[in-house]
């Protein structure tokens, strides 16, 4: 009888994962043709298919295509993200803008913007990585090392993301020069996207993808506890190594290219394991098909509800998330009651 269940099971994943794909198309149409200004579906068509130098084309090609892709590639990254940091320490809250990542990547991007002038991505994607890995590692030690528990991890991500945002935002009102590089930068955009960018920051995104995707398997052995994952032959350093390691590159190439985006990498995965339940071999594709979905949907209304002006989209997805954070936390609470 357990042949037909599992079966059944996959069938319904693998379909769910088409239909995931499927809504990601819908989204990705959506995000090129509707923005703050209003263009007809001919003109959008005629844009993607052509390049006649025309002001309708220019927007279509080098704007809002651009605009769609950093996207894709920046939802995955934080969806992935979060879902491995989950998985990794066995708690349903945790997520790169919670546990002080983001942060700590934005802290090391602002300051070399100001003190050392670095303006392009090339040059502060490096600082992007440095960052997230410091403060992986600090909140990771100032929340008991091995002895970490899901709120000692919470309490010194918040700790650390409270100090790296104050600093961030003391280096902006010192440095009036860099004031109007970072504003927008700072709260999560994706105005900037261009070809560019986007060429410097996929490879980063496909190393990390594909170690989260390579560490799968032993991640679910993990969450059944460190001694039943030896017992299974997981390698728990290489794991947690791994882990980092993916993370960071997520996260670091995320945030530089577009400012810290939080609370994709919360709520994508816990959607993702209603439906597949905690199999991470099946959670890290559906969260890097549906995580786009989210951001690149936030973004469409950030760009139509403020028309002809544009809400940042990291202004939207927190506006979404805090409320979903508290929810999160409440009913966390209320089970362990």
């Amino acid at each position: 009888m357990t042949a037909p269940v599992s079966r059944g099971r996959y069938v319904f994943r693998a379909a769910g994962l088409l239909a995931s794909t499927a809504l990601l198309v819908l989204v990705v149409v959506a995000s090129i043709a509707i923005g703050a200004k209003q263009v007809p579906v001919g003109d959008v068509w005629h844009g993607l298919m052509h390049s006649s130098g025309a002001g309708t084309d220019v927007l279509i090609r080098e704007v809002r295509v651009p605009r769609t892709v950093l996207g894709l590639l920046v939802g995955a990254a934080l969806g992935v993200a979060g879902a491995v940091m989950q998985a990794l320490t066995r708690n349903p809250i945790a997520e790169p803008g919670i546990l002080g990542v983001n942060a700590g990547a934005a802290a090391a991007v602002v300051s070399a913007m100001s003190f050392l002038g670095i303006s392009s991505f090339t040059g502060y994607v490096w600082f992007a990585f440095i960052g997230a890995a410091v403060v992986s590692a600090l909140v990771y030690a100032l929340s008991g090392g091995r002895g970490a528990t899901p709120v000692r991890l919470a309490l010194a991500g918040t700790a650390l993301t409270a100090a790296l945002y104050g600093y961030v935002n003391a280096v902006q009102l010192l440095n009036s020069a860099a004031l109007d590089q970072m504003r927008f930068w700072t709260v999560g955009s994706l105005a900037s996207a261009d070809e560019d960018v986007i060429s410097q920051v996929w490879p980063f995104v496909a190393v990390g993808l594909v170690l989260a995707l390579l560490i799968a398997r032993p991640l679910n052995a993990m969450a059944m506890g460190d001694d039943t994952a030896r017992a299974l032959g997981a390698h728990l350093t290489r794991t947690r190594v791994l882990a980092m390691v993916a993370v960071t590159l997520l996260c670091g190439a995320a945030t530089a290219a577009c400012g810290p985006i939080v609370f994709i990498g919360l709520m994508v995965p816990h959607v993702v394991r209603a439906i597949t339940g905690p199999d991470m071999r099946w959670v890290l594709p559906y969260a890097a098909v549906l995580s786009p979905v989210l951001l690149l949907g936030a973004d469409v209304v950030g760009r139509v509800i403020t028309r002809p002006a544009e809400l940042q989209v990291g202004i939207v997805t927190a506006l979404i998330g805090g409320p979903v954070f508290i929810f999160l936390v409440r009913r966390r609470r209320m089970a362990q009651l």
